[in-house]
């Protein structure tokens, strides 16, 4: 589980999306962004929490946040999901799993009584000044978007 809190400053990070283009902490000062960790693309709860979002982005776009996923999958099962799904927002392939590390969201999970390392499903909401401004980490797939909004509304 993350060691980050409320008022943390988030991570700096830096990573490649879909299209191999670079992407960074940096390109989003001076705006709300939702940051959210998820373990594998086209996966039943990961695709339903994309789905969540992808049919809420309008609202999340009006309210003022920026969407970033990030997930250990690589580019080209990125576009993959992207073009399955429609999603409209850019996902990371953190292969390294360096922004999963530096965000404390890699490591071991139990399933089936099996022990392994895995993504924990997080979202970070992180504010114009790079502060982190709320964290789930219950996630509710099937209504994220949701969550967040409200979630957002009691900060």
């Amino acid at each position: 589980m993350t060691h980050l809190k409320e008022g943390d400053k988030a991570p700096d990070f830096q990573g490649i999306d879909q299209n191999e283009n670079e992407v960074a902490l940096s390109d989003f000062k001076g705006k709300k962004l939702i940051l959210y960790f998820y373990p594998k693309d086209d996966t039943p709860g990961c695709t339903a929490e994309a789905c969540n979002l992808r049919d809420n982005y309008s609202v999340l776009k009006k309210e003022g946040f920026e969407l970033l996923g990030v997930s250990p999958d690589n580019p080209k099962k990125h576009q993959k999901f992207i073009d399955k799904y429609s999603l409209p927002f850019p996902l990371i392939a953190d292969t390294e799993k360096k922004i999963l590390n530096d965000y404390g969201v890699w490591g071991p999970k139990k399933f089936m009584g099996r022990t392994y390392d895995g993504v924990h499903r997080t979202t970070f909401v992180i504010d114009e000044e790079g502060k982190i401004e709320k964290v789930f980490t219950k996630v509710n797939t099937k209504a994220h978007a949701e969550q967040i909004l409200e979630g957002m509304a009691e900060a």
